[in-house]
């Protein structure tokens, strides 16, 4: 780990992570079943700005690829992983838990039962699929965090922590109850659950914008008070720092851009786990440092590994969450033997 103040290290490491994401968005529009230029997807990009004419250089059918299938996904990418990652780092830092995720609070169960619900009624592609999502995750965070409320404050992480699991249980009991019940939609659902961003358009990326904004703009306003909640509920009482309100925004801030980019994208796992730690062995744990650098990394990552998805079993694609589960799974096994070996 590097032994540097954050306020020294923020500046260079912001440029090195932005340089990552800027290199695998590049990977993610250039390389597939077309290969395309630099040049090319440079004058596409740069013709769609405001007042630009396009150029003439770039054929209509690679201007289409680029601009209404690949930078879509891209984007959606981008704001998927960036958003799973950071929701994971706070998630970690409000409930000072390395194990935590942004599925934690029930989120995964409440979106699955919604997506199955809209898959039931509507089929695979019905419009109400994202909403339906959407609600369920929302709905399923609220009754965890209402249920861990009613209990004392002294014990309050622990008692969301275990609603969470409960409210999961239950939820993803009446998720397999309507799976049964309309066999013909499994395919379908185990679909949305494994996670895809083959069907991402720009009409994603802009409804997961406003959701993804302010969950990032908050969390990143709060960075500071989660390196005080680190030290304990009490200590950072007599810090003069309202504990349960604090806990309770950041926790409804990563929970509202989580239920919104799941909603998009299906159940992607790992993400908001594997960047985090790795963020933390490199550069400390500072959330000064680790939730913006985990937006960035998030974001790389999972274009990286949809990347992967595209090109791995051509003509066909593989889940993205079949992929991010090969990478993470791995490398969370490691992190746990190696923090296992410290404790030692």
């Amino acid at each position: 780990m590097l032994d540097v103040q954050p306020s020294r290290l923020l500046p260079r490491w912001w440029f090195v992570a932005a340089l990552v994401l800027a290199a695998t968005v590049l990977g993610g529009l250039s390389i597939g079943p077309v290969p395309l230029t630099v040049s090319d997807i440079w004058a596409v990009l740069v013709g769609h700005l405001p007042g630009v004419t396009r150029s003439e250089t770039v054929s209509l059918a690679h201007e289409a690829i680029i601009w209404d299938i690949r930078f879509p996904r891209v984007m959606l990418g981008v704001l998927v992983g960036g958003t799973l990652a950071m929701a994971g780092a706070a998630y970690q830092g409000v409930f000072r838990n390395p194990l935590a995720d942004p599925y934690l609070l029930g989120v995964a169960a409440g979106a699955g039962l919604g997506a199955t619900l809209a898959i039931a009624v509507g089929g695979a592609g019905s419009a109400f699929l994202p909403v339906a999502a959407f609600v369920g995750a929302v709905a399923a965070a609220a009754i965890t965090y209402a249920i861990g409320a009613a209990s004392s404050r002294t014990s309050s992480v622990a008692s969301l922590i275990l609603s969470g699991v409960a409210v999961a249980a239950f939820l993803t009991a009446a998720q397999t109850y309507v799976q049964q019940r309309n066999s013909e939609t499994l395919r379908e659902v185990y679909s949305w659950i494994l996670g895809r961003l083959s069907t991402a358009g720009w009409s994603d990326v802009r409804s997961v914008v406003p959701y993804v904004f302010v969950a990032s703009v908050t969390l990143f306003a709060l960075r500071r008070m989660l390196d005080v909640l680190a030290l304990g509920d009490e200590e950072a009482t007599a810090l003069g720092m309202p504990v349960t309100r604090i806990r309770l925004i950041i926790v409804a801030a990563a929970t509202l851009g989580t239920a919104a980019v799941v909603a998009v994208s299906g159940l992607i796992g790992f993400v908001g786990i594997v960047i985090p730690h790795l963020l933390r062995l490199l550069f400390g744990s500072s959330y000064r440092l680790l939730i913006p650098l985990s937006f960035l990394g998030g974001g790389a990552f999972l274009v990286a590994a949809d990347l992967v998805a595209r090109i791995a079993i051509p003509p066909a694609e593989l889940p993205i969450g079949v992929i991010t589960a090969f990478l993470g799974a791995p490398f969370f096994a490691l992190i746990l033997r190696t923090r296992q070996g410290a404790v030692r």
